[in-house]
């Protein structure tokens, strides 16, 4: 696909012809997810992605936070494993801490850093730490903080060119195309900057209801309403696309598979609840429906 052809659009159909990984038969063969982030004053966005991994399916989580919050977090998901990570005064996770998760990260089919996490330099510094631990045929999905410092680590995450997935909302893409937020307004500017990016990080990209892989391919979504804009909906997303992709998924059809159902589950929560008003973390408990009815 040239870079100035159309999105395809993302319909049950296309979706339902590509379908989804179904003969795992123990949690290590639905994939092993990794969650790093979450500084001591915003633990949950770990909570709502790895959460959201294990709703569409993913088979093991390890959720890696600030250590003053990890026994709350153990707490809260007993599915998961908790590590404690080194922080700082306030709060934020240190970037020296990284290289501690070593293990976790060579063994992790997909690893998430970014959510909860609240302090740039110290991001920027987690990102230098992780990327040489992490495992030769692991993705690493890039999410929030990680999102927009990654332009100043370009070279440390070079070697992770084709195994990255970044979720950026419209902020955060415009940093990483190097232009203000309102030039990214139109939907064919939007594109034309997504494209870029992927080309740039050997990323695959899903923002705004667009999903685009280097090269040119671009998807987009056919359903979605504005009650998504509502806080911890992004880490449900890149939790849904962290957690297809460790199943077996392709990095660019699990991103718009989870973009997909993460909107569905929204249509839902609208008709059911109200278009503002709902919460991500039923955002989270209606994805296992939504997927089911899809790959049924």
């Amino acid at each position: 696909m040239s870079a100035d052809t159309s999105p395809v659009p993302l319909t049950p159909a296309l979706l339902r012809s590509w379908g989804l990984p179904k003969d795992a038969s123990s949690k290590y063969e639905r994939g092993q997810v990794l969650v790093v982030g979450g500084a001591r004053q915003t633990p949950g966005a770990v909570l709502l992605t790895g959460v959201s991994a294990l709703r569409v399916g993913a088979g093991r989580l390890t959720l890696a936070v600030a250590a003053s919050v990890a026994p709350a977090l153990a707490v809260a998901v007993p599915e998961a494993g908790v590590v404690g990570l080194e922080e700082g005064p306030g709060g934020a996770v240190l970037g020296r801490g990284g290289s501690a998760l070593a293990d976790d990260l060579a063994s992790s089919d997909v690893v998430v850093v970014g959510p909860g996490l609240d302090d740039a330099d110290e991001a920027a510094a987690l990102l230098e730490a992780v990327a040489p631990h992490v495992g030769d045929s692991t993705d690493v999905l890039l999410d929030a903080y990680a999102l927009g410092v990654l332009p100043r680590v370009a070279e440390a995450v070079e070697p992770l060119r084709g195994r990255l997935v970044l979720t950026p909302n419209p902020a955060e893409a415009a940093r990483l195309v190097g232009c203000e937020a309102d030039d990214l307004d139109d939907p064919a500017d939007l594109l034309a900057g997504l494209r870029d990016v992927a080309d740039r990080y050997g990323a695959v990209v899903t923002c705004q209801g667009l999903v685009v892989a280097p090269g040119g391919d671009a998807w987009s979504l056919t359903t979605g309403t504005g009650g998504l804009a509502t806080s911890g909906s992004g880490d449900v997303l890149a939790g849904a696309v962290a957690g297809l992709r460790a199943r077996g998924v392709s990095a660019d059809r699990a991103a718009a598979w989870g973009t997909h159902v993460h909107a569905v589950a929204g249509d839902r929560l609208t008709s059911s609840v109200g278009a503002f008003g709902f919460l991500a973390r039923e955002l989270a408990a209606e994805l296992p429906r939504v997927v089911a009815e899809l790959s049924a």
